[in-house]
């Protein structure tokens, strides 16, 4: 992964993968919230550099860890 997208667009896709497996409920409905904040992340990032959107993805991997609790 060689830029903010792919790197982005990478955690879009495992965090949807995660959601698909999990059972119908509120886990799955945020686990899903988190994966549309990386897929908007990563379309951000194919735009324009995104050095301030380092923010955004820090409180988005931390709720998906909290999710996983």
């Amino acid at each position: 992964m060689s830029d903010a997208y792919d790197y982005f667009r990478e955690h879009a896709i495992a965090a949807i993968r995660k959601a698909r497996a999990l059972p119908p409920g509120r886990t799955k409905q945020k686990q899903r919230t988190v994966a549309r904040v990386y897929h908007l992340l990563s379309r951000e990032a194919a735009l324009a550099p995104n050095v301030h959107h380092l923010d955004d993805f820090r409180v988005a991997r931390q709720l998906e860890r909290q999710i996983g609790r």
